[in-house]
This record gives C-alpha cells, sequence and structure tokens, in this order.
C-alpha cells in the first residue's frame, strides 16, 4: 500500500509540474514586450469615483455600455463633477467570445476576419471588417439588442455611439489588454491559418488602439488596482 501511494504522489506532482511547464510559454511570450512601468497607467485612473469593470467576454458591448452607465450615473443622478469619475476596462481572454479584440484597430478587424471569428455581424449578415466598438453607428444597435437577448431597441443604436471606446476614453476610461493573453491570442490565429506566429504578434502590438497599455498579466493589474482602492466590478 505504502508503494502505491508513493508512485501516486509521484505521478500526481509530475502531473503539477507539466502543467505548470505548459502554462510557461503564455506567461513568457512576448514578456519583453510588455510595456514598462506595469503600474503606471494607474496615474491615468482619475477621480475619487473609481471602478475596475474586469470582461474577459465582449458580450456584444454590454460591458462598454456599463462603463457608460457608471460615468453618467455617477455625473447624472449624483452630481459628481466628471474629472471625479474613473473607470478601468479589460482586454483579454481567447476564443470566440474574447474581448481581446476590441484593443486593435480596424485594419487588425479586417485582415483577420474579427467579425467572424468573433461572430459579430452587421446589420446585413456579414461579419465586421472594423472595430465596431471603437467606431460605432447607430446602426449597429443591434449588437447591444443581440447582447439583452430583446427584441431591436430604437434606443440602443445611440447608446452604443455614446458607449464607443474613445467615447469612454473621453470622460476618464482607461483600458488595459494583458500580455499573456496577447501572447495566447497570437497562438490562436496562427493555429487558425492566420500566418506565422511571431509575425502576427509584432503586428498586433503595431496595432493597438491609442491609449490601450499592455501589461503582464490581467490578474495582476486587478489586484493592484483594488490595492489602490479602485472597486471591483465583474461584468
Amino acid at each position: 500500500m505504502r508503494h502505491i501511494d508513493t508512485n501516486r504522489r509521484r505521478f500526481l506532482a509530475g502531473g503539477v509540474a507539466a502543467a505548470a511547464a505548459a502554462a510557461v510559454p503564455f506567461a513568457r511570450l512576448h514578456a519583453a514586450q510588455a510595456q514598462p512601468g506595469p503600474v503606471d497607467w494607474l496615474k491615468e485612473v482619475r477621480g475619487q469615483h473609481r471602478c475596475f469593470f474586469d470582461f474577459n467576454a465582449h458580450k456584444n458591448g454590454l460591458p462598454l455600455l456599463h462603463i457608460l452607465n457608471y460615468f453618467s450615473g455617477y455625473t447624472g443622478a449624483h452630481g459628481v463633477q466628471p474629472s471625479q469619475v474613473g473607470a478601468v476596462g479589460s482586454f483579454y481572454g481567447i476564443g470566440p467570445g474574447s474581448s481581446i479584440a476590441l484593443g486593435f484597430d480596424d485594419a487588425i478587424w479586417a485582415k483577420y476576419g474579427v467579425g467572424d471569428l468573433l461572430n459579430l455581424k452587421d446589420a446585413n449578415g456579414r461579419g465586421y471588417t472594423r472595430n465596431v466598438f471603437n467606431s460605432p453607428t447607430e446602426a449597429d444597435g443591434h449588437l447591444l439588442s443581440q447582447g439583452m437577448g430583446v427584441p431591436a431597441l430604437a434606443p440602443l443604436g445611440g447608446a452604443i455611439v455614446a458607449s464607443s471606446i474613445p467615447s469612454l476614453q473621453k470622460m476618464g476610461a482607461k483600458f488595459l489588454m494583458c500580455n499573456n493573453a496577447l501572447g495566447a491570442w497570437t497562438l490562436e490565429l496562427a493555429a487558425r491559418g492566420k500566418g506565422d506566429a511571431a509575425a502576427i504578434g509584432t503586428e498586433l502590438r503595431a496595432h493597438l488602439l491609442p491609449g490601450v497599455t499592455v501589461v503582464p498579466a490581467m490578474v495582476v493589474a486587478i489586484t493592484q488596482a483594488q490595492a489602490a482602492g479602485i472597486s471591483y466590478n465583474r461584468q
């Protein structure tokens, strides 16, 4: 019995070591390219009322709408000065539902067919070839309706425009991208036949949206935000 237990312990220990080794490439992939000063972004989150909106899924833009509601709720219903409200949004995850693609410009969406990858279709049923969350029009309001699971609602056309990434940035939102997830998404795109992983990774980093900061690990950024007194909202 003791011999069996010893073998079992060795097997479990080997499995843990193998899992840890498998995780290393994601943690180290392009690690040297992560932007310096990993907590400098905290200085960009202004105000007394600050919240970290954690979303690794795009959910048709609903997390962005919730950030808009956060700003408008404080400045409207509660009469807080706009300069006293700040927010953080997170772009990460991989796979069809992930939010990581929201951090890239139209050239990336067009070249890699991001709309089709994320199952985000325009009003004519075609996959978006532009970052619809960076430059939405009222005609894109159907995305929010779909995300809510309701029939088309006219006011959502204006809502998706108001909750665009540049609009939220002007209000005081800071957007982060996880370096680990970026490396993983690079491998995903390569595995989908989109090209060489190294070339894809270089191109992605050259096409980040203005104001998006790459952090080494989103899980660490979340704890750094909480340590700085920023509240947390899981989307």
